[in-house]
C-alpha cells in the first residue's frame, strides 16, 4: 500500500514538474526574448572578411563592446585567425571597466590575450605614432549613451584624427543609442566651452547612433578619416535599448540600468552644483539630493509642475562616494514613466531651478566652472541666477536646435 501511495505521489510530483516546466514563463521569455538586431560586432566579420584579412587591428573598447551573446570584442577579434588584434585602447574607465569615474588608467598588458593595453584617458587621450605602429585598421566598439557630455564620444574623435595623421583607417562598429534615435535636446555647445565633456557644438541630447556620430564629426568638424561605420541590422530610430532584446552591459560604473540612460541628461547637469547626482548609490542620476533639501517639499514642488514622462519621490540616501560622502541627503528619485513623452533637458532644468529658488542660501553652483562645461555655455547658469523661467532658456536655444537637427538629417544611416 505504502509502495503504491509513493508512486501515486512521485507520478504527481513529475506531472506537476513537466507542467510547470512546459509552462515556465522563462522558458518562454527566453525565445521571445531574443535579440533582433545585430550590432556591428555581430556583422562585422560576415560583411567585411575579405577587408580585415590578413589585417592587424588595434581595438577601442571597454566591457560594453560584446556580441549578442556577450562574448568580448577582445575575444572574438583576438581568436579569429584571419586577422591578428595587435593593440588595445581603453578609455575612460578602461577596457576591463575595472577604473572609477576621473580615474587616470594606465597601460600594461592584458592578462588574457597578452595584447598590449594603452590609455587613452589621462594624459595621452589621442593615440601616438608609438601606439599605433603595428596598427592596419583601428577600430572603435563601445557602447554610448545618447548624451553629449559622456567622454566615449570624444575618444572615439581623437582617434579618428590620430587614424587620419597616421594614414591608417578607422571604422566604427555600430550599437544603438540606449534611448532611442528620434529625440534631440538642448543647448548646442559653444565653441569657448569645448572641453572633453563636450568637445563639439552638438545639442546635450543628440539623438544619434556613435556610428553616426562618428560620421558628422568626421565631415562637420574637418577630420577627415578614412572612415568606414559597420551598420547594425535591424535598428529602427524608434527603438529604446529594451526594444532591442540586447544584453546591457553598464557603459560606467555609474550607469547601471538602461533607466539611467534616460535620466543621465537630466541629471548629469546637477554634477555642476553642490547637489549629490546619487554617485554613491545604488541609483546614480536617478536619486539627487542634499543635506539641506527637504524632500517632501522638493517632490510636491517638482511634482506640481507636470514634466510629461517623469514622477517624482521623496527620497533620503547616502553617499558612500563623492559628493556628501557618509552624510545623510535628502531629495527625490525620478521615475521616468514613459520614455517618449519624457522631456530629458527640460526635467533637468526644472529641478535645478527649483531647488535654486527653494534653497538659495544653501544651493551653489561648483566654482570650477563645471556646470558651463555640462550646459555648453555660461548664460543658462546666469539666467537661473536671474530668475528666467525654463521655458524662457528653452526658447533661448531653439533655434540652434532646429539648425543642428537639419545638419543631422544628413548623417542618419537608419
Amino acid at each position: 500500500m505504502r509502495k503504491t501511495i509513493f508512486a501515486f505521489l512521485t507520478g504527481l510530483m513529475m506531472f506537476g514538474t513537466i507542467t510547470a516546466a512546459s509552462a515556465s514563463p522563462d522558458s518562454k521569455n527566453q525565445t521571445a526574448k531574443k535579440p533582433k538586431v545585430q550590432t556591428g560586432i555581430d556583422t562585422l566579420l560576415p560583411d567585411y572578411k575579405k577587408q580585415l584579412k590578413g589585417k592587424r587591428i588595434g581595438l577601442i573598447t571597454n566591457p560594453t563592446g560584446v556580441n549578442a551573446s556577450l562574448k568580448s570584442s577582445v575575444d572574438i577579434l583576438y581568436e579569429n585567425p584571419d586577422i591578428k588584434l595587435t593593440a588595445l585602447f581603453g578609455p575612460e574607465h578602461g577596457v576591463r571597466g575595472d577604473a572609477q569615474a576621473g580615474d587616470e588608467v594606465g597601460s600594461y598588458i592584458d592578462e588574457k590575450t597578452g595584447v598590449p593595453v594603452y590609455s587613452l584617458y589621462g594624459k595621452t587621450k589621442k593615440p601616438t605614432p608609438e601606439m599605433l605602429k603595428n596598427v592596419d585598421i583601428l577600430m572603435f566598439d563601445i557602447q554610448d549613451v545618447g548624451t553629449r557630455f559622456y567622454t566615449y564620444i570624444y575618444t572615439m574623435a581623437y582617434a579618428m584624427e590620430a587614424a587620419k595623421e597616421n594614414g591608417i583607417p578607422f571604422m566604427v562598429l555600430d550599437r544603438p543609442n540606449p534611448q532611442g534615435g528620434n529625440h534631440i535636446e538642448g543647448p548646442i555647445l559653444e565653441p569657448e566651452y569645448a572641453s572633453f565633456v563636450g568637445l563639439y557644438p552638438i545639442p546635450l541630447k543628440h539623438g544619434m547612433t556613435i556610428g553616426e556620430l562618428a560620421l558628422l564629426f568626421n565631415k562637420e568638424f574637418d577630420i577627415d578619416a578614412d572612415l568606414t561605420v559597420v551598420k547594425m541590422k535591424h535598428w529602427k530610430r524608434k527603438m529604446d535599448f529594451d526594444d532591442t532584446r540586447l544584453p546591457f552591459v553598464l557603459p560606467s560604473p555609474n550607469m547601471p540600468t538602461v533607466e539611467s540612460t534616460f535620466v543621465y541628461p537630466a541629471t548629469g547637469l546637477i554634477e555642476g552644483t553642490n547637489i549629490s547626482e546619487g554617485r554613491g548609490t545604488t541609483k546614480p542620476f536617478e536619486l539627487i539630493g542634499a543635506p539641506f533639501i527637504k524632500s517632501t517639499e522638493l517632490e510636491e514642488t517638482l511634482n506640481s509642475l507636470h514634466l510629461p514622462g517623469v514622477t517624482f519621490r521623496a527620497a533620503s540616501f547616502t553617499p558612500t562616494f563623492s559628493k556628501h560622502q557618509g552624510t545623510l541627503c535628502h531629495g527625490v528619485q525620478l521615475y521616468v514613466t514613459d520614455r517618449d513623452k519624457f522631456e530629458a533637458v527640460k526635467t533637468g532644468l526644472s529641478v535645478i531651478k527649483t531647488i535654486h529658488d527653494l534653497y538659495p542660501e544653501d544651493f551653489e553652483f561648483l566654482s570650477t566652472g563645471s556646470f558651463d562645461k555640462l550646459a555648453g555655455n555660461g548664460w543658462i547658469r546666469t539666467k537661473i541666477e536671474n530668475g528666467t523661467s525654463v521655458e524662457g532658456i528653452i526658447n533661448s536655444y531653439e533655434k540652434t536646435l532646429q539648425q543642428f537637427s537639419k545638419t543631422r538629417k544628413k548623417y542618419l544611416i537608419y
